[in-house]
């Protein structure tokens, strides 16, 4: 497990103020961690950079937008 220990976590601007979102943080080493920001105890799940790259394209593509028949 990577050493997430003094990392600057940040969530989403659009993030409610219920605290029910995800934080994310850089590695020094540029894998990504994300963890739930209502449970710091679990431990975050780690991304390599690449991983995240395609994530994050995958959102700007609407790869995970709601069907709109929901």
């Amino acid at each position: 497990m990577e050493n997430t220990i003094g990392l600057i976590w940040r969530t989403s601007s659009r993030s409610g103020t219920n605290g029910a979102c995800v934080e994310v943080a850089f590695l020094p080493n540029g894998n990504v961690a994300v963890r739930d920001s209502k449970d710091h105890a679990k431990a975050p799940h780690i991304y390599t950079a690449t991983e995240w790259q395609a994530f994050i394209a995958g959102v700007k593509d609407g790869e995970f937008d709601q069907p709109s028949s929901v």
